[in-house]
C-alpha cells in the first residue's frame, strides 16, 4: 500500500477509537489515537497475518504491552477484517468480547492478553525466543508506553532480549510524552530512551514524527534488515493526534468524550479524510 493509502486508513482507526470510546463511555482514547498510525501499518502493511486464518502457524505476532489502549487495536482489527466494524460499539459492555484490555480468548487476532503495565513486552520476548527455538520464521512485535516503561520488568525482559540477541523482535515505544499523572518527564522521567536500549544491546531507531507514515515505513524496514540485536523503534507521537481538543491533553489519558465532543471529534475525522482524499 501507498502511505497515502495507509493514512487514510488511519484516519477511519480514528473514527473505530472514538466511537468505541463514546459507546462505552469509558477507556483511554488518547494512547490509542496516538498509535493510529503505527497500528495501521502493522496490520495493513508490515506483518505476515489473514483475517480468515487469525491463528495461522506462520503468522507474525503482535502483543500490546499498553494494554490500555485496546480500542486502537480492536479498530484496526476491524478494519482489516477480523471481525465486524459493528462490535465496535460494543467495547466494555456486558456480553461483548471486547473487553477493557485484550483478551486472546475471545477476539481473533488477539495474540496474547495485556493490561498489568510492563508484562506485555516479557511476553513478547518469550514469543521471540520460542520462534528462534524452534526454528519458525515469524517475527514478533510489542508496543509500549513511554510512561509504561517506568516499569522495572520492561529492563528486565530487554535486557534478556539483548543478551539472546532476539533479532526477530521489534519493540516500539509510543512517545507521546505523557500519562495519566501528567508529563512523563515529570512524573518519571524516562528519558533518555533511546541510550537505555542500546545499553540493554538493542539496535534503536528515532522516529522524529510516529505519525507520519514514510517515517514509520522507512524504520520498519530498518528493523528487519537488523540481524544480530532486537530493534526498539522509538517514536515520538501526539498523545490524542487527530482530535483538536484531546491532542496534548494529558486528562484525555482516560476519559470518554460525551455526546457533543463525540459529534465534533467525528466531524473532525471526516474532514480529516476528506482531505486526504483530495491529494
Amino acid at each position: 500500500m501507498t502511505d497515502l493509502e495507509l493514512q487514510k486508513i488511519a484516519v477511519e482507526v480514528r473514527k473505530g477509537i472514538v466511537t468505541g470510546v463514546h459507546s462505552a463511555k469509558a477507556g483511554h482514547p488518547g494512547g490509542s489515537l496516538s498509535s493510529a498510525e503505527v497500528f495501521t501499518y502493522l496490520y495493513f502493511e508490515e506483518m505476515n497475518i489473514d483475517p480468515k486464518d487469525p491463528k495461522k502457524a506462520d503468522r507474525d505476532r503482535f502483543v500490546l504491552s499498553k494494554g490500555h489502549t485496546a480500542p486502537g487495536l480492536y479498530s484496526v482489527l476491524a478494519n482489516r477484517g477480523f471481525f465486524p466494524l459493528e462490535d465496535l460499539k460494543g467495547l466494555r459492555h456486558l456480553g461483548s468480547h471486547l473487553q477493557g484490555h485484550p483478551c486472546v480468548k475471545h477476539t481473533p487476532g488477539i495474540d496474547a492478553a495485556s493490561g498489568s503495565l510492563g508484562q506485555g513486552i516479557s511476553v513478547a520476548v518469550g514469543m521471540a525466543l520460542s520462534a528462534k527455538l524452534s526454528n519458525d520464521s515469524y517475527r514478533v512485535y510489542t508496543l509500549l508506553g513511554d510512561g509504561e516503561i517506568q516499569e522495572g520488568q520492561v529492563w528486565e525482559a530487554s535486557m534478556f532480549a539483548g543478551h539472546r540477541k532476539l533479532d526477530n523482535l521489534c519493540v516500539i515505544v509510543d512517545n507521546n510524552g505523557l500519562q495519566i499523572d501528567g508529563a512523563v518527564d515529570q512524573v518519571c522521567s524516562p528519558y533518555p530512551i533511546d541510550k537505555k536500549f542500546e545499553a540493554f544491546n538493542f539496535h534503536v531507531i528515532n522516529v522524529a514524527d510516529g505519525n507520519d507514515m514514510a517515517q514509520i515505513r522507512a524504520a520498519f524496514e530498518e528493523a528487519k534488515a537488523t540481524k544480530g540485536q532486537p530493534t526498539a523503534i522509538v517514536m515520538k507521537t501526539v498523545k490524542g493526534r487527530g482530535v483538536s481538543y484531546m491532542e496534548n491533553q494529558a486528562g484525555w489519558h482516560g476519559k470518554a468524550p460525551n455526546d457533543e465532543e463525540y459529534a465534533i471529534a467525528m466531524e473532525e475525522l471526516k474532514k480529516a479524510g476528506e482531505a486526504l482524499c483530495q491529494k
